[in-house]
């Protein structure tokens, strides 16, 4: 299997950025422990703060891997071009959210990329990702 995790704006500041909602472990740290879980899995990271290059990845994933584990970060509540690209491939998209967007500002509570995904999975912090690893390799 091959699957690759995306990562949106400002989740390359994890273990910095707001700890008390987002926990104090850096992402390329659990990283390594989803890595050493899934062994047979080919596990792919991307995280960038620019939305055409978070486009470009699921275009270049979402017809050769096994699925892709999205978190958009706050382009969760903006981008159509996201969801447009994720209709457009193959490859299942997972969004996960490592806090419960739903207990957070209003605003955050409306995923204009939710009804393009296979699933969601929010508030179980950084575990939100083995979940999605889980609901995948299930499927396989």
């Amino acid at each position: 299997m091959r699957i690759l995790i995306l990562n949106g704006p400002n989740i390359n500041l994890l273990g910095r950025r707001e700890p008390t909602i987002y926990g104090s472990t850096a992402f390329e740290d659990y990283l390594k422990e989803l890595r050493e879980r899934y062994q047979k899995v080919q596990i792919d990271y991307f995280q960038s703060n620019i939305e055409g290059e978070l486009i470009n990845k699921i275009q270049e994933y979402g017809f050769a891997s096994d699925g892709i584990i999205l978190n958009a970060g706050a382009y969760t509540h903006t981008s159509i071009a996201l969801q447009d690209a994720i209709r457009a491939v193959e490859a299942p998209v997972i969004e996960v959210h490592i806090s419960n967007v739903h207990a957070r500002e209003p605003f955050r509570h409306v995923s204009m990329i939710s009804c393009a995904c296979r699933g969601v999975i929010a508030g179980f912090g950084l575990d939100s990702y083995r979940l999605a690893m889980e609901a995948l390799c299930a499927r396989h």
